[in-house]
């Protein structure tokens, strides 16, 4: 099984970002932890702080990978070409956030790719992304 996870803009400074909304560890090392916890999966880390990077990476590997796990950071609520990218591709997408967006600021409770995902998760810290691996098994 192969699971891409892609994270957008400004989450390349987990660990160090608002430390009290997403944590202090840093997304590379949490990486590490999530290869161990699932050696069964082949697991693929991507990050980008740019919108059309982050549209062509799940052109890619949308149609051939079994799971994507997604967290866009603000292009959630903001980008309708994600949003579109979501809709183009064969393989199932999970959007993930490591804080709870609903107790957030009212911009961040909708979400631009939600309708075209498998699923949402939210408000777990890091181990959303942990709880959506395993939707895919």
């Amino acid at each position: 099984m192969k699971i891409q996870i892609i994270n957008g803009p400004n989450l390349n400074l987990l660990g160090k970002r608002e430390p009290g909304i997403y944590g202090s560890e840093g997304f590379e090392s949490f990486f590490e932890t999530l290869e161990s916890k699932f050696p069964e999966v082949e697991l693929h880390y991507y990050q980008s702080n740019v919108e059309g990077e982050i549209i062509n990476k799940l052109h890619e590997v949308g149609f051939s990978y079994d799971g994507i796990v997604m967290n866009a950071g603000a292009y959630t609520h903001t980008s309708v070409a994600i949003g579109d990218a979501v809709a183009g591709i064969k393989t199932p997408v999970i959007e993930v956030h490591i804080s709870n967006v609903y107790a957030r600021e009212e911009y961040r409770h909708h979400s631009m790719m939600a309708k075209n995902c498998k699923g949402i998760i939210t408000g777990f810290g890091l181990q959303s992304y942990e709880l959506a691996i395993r939707s895919f098994l």
